[in-house]
């Protein structure tokens, strides 16, 4: 049997840290501790050259079960849609109006944090409803 590999997911994005923030908050999420040698991760941006500051960030799950995330600048704006996105799992286990209800209370949090509702995709009998995202900088996910 072959060995369960620990893996990140990568977010290409204009502003790694705004977008950091944006998915900390949205999943409990929280910024890693600093480098050995800084007392925080602005002193360890400062100890960079000029070019590569503010150039990634990443947030991790406190608990330590799920990935990390990592968000890297690149010069390219987003130009289509995602080939790979999040399902923010907030319906599990709920069917109908009282899924559709959870959706739209977890979608509402998330527009206050900058997030833009997309589209809601009603259930149609093989799947169940879940309601299309943006975050704060364009990259879809789904509310599942």
């Amino acid at each position: 049997m072959a060995a369960v590999r620990q893996f990140q997911i990568t977010v290409d994005c204009a502003e790694p840290g705004r977008v950091a923030r944006f998915w900390c908050a949205a999943l409990g999420y929280v910024a890693p501790p600093p480098p050995d040698g800084f007392a925080s991760w602005a002193d360890a941006d400062r100890a960079q050259p000029p070019e590569r500051q503010g150039a990634w960030s990443a947030c991790v799950d406190p608990t330590g079960v799920g990935p990390r995330l990592y968000f890297q600048r690149v010069p390219e704006g987003k130009a289509v849609k995602n080939r790979v996105h999040l399902d923010v799992r907030v319906g599990v286990g709920l069917v109908g109006e009282e899924r559709v209800a959870a959706l739209e209370a977890e979608c509402a949090r998330l527009v206050a944090l900058g997030a833009t509702r997309v589209r809601l995709l009603r259930a149609d009998g093989v799947n169940e409803s879940c309601l299309v995202m943006q975050d704060v900088e364009g990259n879809e996910f789904c509310l599942d």
